[in-house]
């Protein structure tokens, strides 16, 4: 987390300068919004955030005026980011997100401001604008609760609506048919999907990952590996209680005792 310089006084006159909070775990996205908030003299950015658990933190200690926030962020995104706040304390918010189509018709049904990758000037003023009223109005605050309330409501349960899954790779972000990923295993501090033939390397923990996966389709079998259920081929007894997943491209995962349950679970089920 990075705070910039203490925010100028407002001259005589002039409406309060509102402190702004950019949010986004790519350094060239809060560059890009930096300088397009620098134009406006009404605001002031006072901090800017690499991760969500950063946000969390800034925005509990900090409560600036305005947040920017992304949506896909790895470990902690822009919804998770807002549960942990809490919707009654959170400041008035414009979420940023590439292509999402999930995601845009859940702000616009709640009508809540949103900016698109990548972010464009014209929208960008007509957003903060919005942005700016919404903040300065004395009412603004329980409006905005019962919002960013309804949202989560509708988003609580978004891996299940989703027919693809939005990565990033590379500063790029990509999409990914959900019944296309073979499987999934942690990598030190990135996961790999692997998709047929490709495998994608996304920065992030498989316990993220998983809980924007819809759970009936994928099964957690190890604490670093995940499958897609349609994708194992037999299922062989291994020593201690624990199982073999064959899948149907040869891909050998053998299960933890962690997740034991789990695989016994699926076979009940199965047979």
């Amino acid at each position: 987390m990075r705070r910039s310089a203490p925010e100028r006084e407002p001259l005589a006159g002039e409406a309060p300068v509102l402190r702004a909070l950019v949010v986004d775990d790519e350094p060239l996205a809060r560059a890009h919004l930096r300088k397009l908030l620098a134009a406006d003299p009404e605001v002031e950015v006072t901090g800017e955030c690499g991760n969500g658990r950063d946000a969390v933190a800034a925005i509990l200690e900090q409560a600036p005026d305005l947040v920017f926030l992304d949506i896909q962020m790895p470990e902690l995104d822009g919804f998770e980011v807002v549960r942990q706040v809490g919707t009654s304390r959170m400041p008035a918010v414009v979420f940023v997100t590439a292509y999402d189509a999930y995601a845009l018709r859940a702000f616009d049904v709640n009508a809540l401001a949103y900016l698109l990758k990548p972010v464009d000037r014209e929208r960008f003023a007509a957003v903060l604008e919005r942005a700016k009223a919404l903040a300065r109005r004395p009412a603004a605050s329980s409006e905005l609760e019962s919002r960013l309330a309804a949202l989560l409501e509708q988003t609580g349960d978004r891996g299940h609506a989703e027919d693809r899954l939005a990565i990033k790779v590379e500063g790029r972000i990509i999409f990914v048919r959900i019944g296309d990923i073979d499987w999934v295993e942690a990598h030190d501090n990135h996961v790999r999907l692997h998709v047929g033939p490709r495998t994608h390397v996304v920065r992030g923990t498989l316990t993220a990952l998983e809980r924007r996966l819809p759970a009936p389709r994928f099964l957690r079998a190890h604490r670093s590996a995940m499958v897609n259920i349609d994708r194992i081929a037999e299922v062989q007894p291994w020593f201690g209680g624990d199982y073999v997943l064959i899948l149907t491209n040869g891909t050998r995962v053998t299960s933890g005792r962690t997740y034991r349950d789990r695989v016994q679970e699926f076979l009940r089920k199965s047979l």
